[in-house]
């Protein structure tokens, strides 16, 4: 059985320049500020290799059973866009690419927050009872939300 892919999107309007929000994006640092997966363990081992930020930036971690443990390396940086590499490791493997693209919306940025990936026969069976939507879906509003805050209270 082939496998079939996921689409998961949010968005919001954060009244901050594209700039500022980019940079809190760009580098993986700075999502302790607004990832909504940082309060999941505070125990959470992280690590950074690579670039500083943008392409060629990785952030490992290793976490409790909620947190699990991934990696996430910046393929793609530019003014208005940038892509991510997601590996899971743990508590399930997946690979997933991750998208935040950013339009200047006014004095402000329109920020669009994209997962999308090859959803396995094990993820399309659990999906009948719980689906991307009811289980990341939150999770993106929220650390928009968080993102917003972060980016308008510098």
């Amino acid at each position: 059985m082939a496998d079939k892919s996921f689409h998961l999107s949010r968005e919001t309007t954060i009244a901050a320049p594209p700039e500022r929000v980019h940079a809190l994006v760009n580098d993986f640092h700075e999502w302790q500020a607004w990832s909504p997966w940082e309060g999941i363990d505070p125990a959470m081992e992280r690590t950074y290799t690579g670039s500083p930020t943008g392409v060629g930036a990785v952030y490992a971690w290793r976490g409790n059973s909620k947190a699990g443990e991934g990696r996430m390396e910046i393929l793609e940086s530019e003014r208005q866009h940038v892509a991510v590499d997601l590996h899971f490791a743990a508590p399930m493997k997946a690979h997933n690419r991750v998208d935040f693209t950013l339009t200047p919306a006014g004095d402000g940025t329109h920020v669009e927050w994209t997962m999308t990936g090859p959803q396995n026969v094990v993820m399309r069976l659990m999906s009948k009872v719980w689906s991307m939507e009811k289980i990341v879906g939150p999770d993106f509003e929220k650390g928009l939300a968080q993102l917003k805050r972060t980016a308008e209270n510098p």
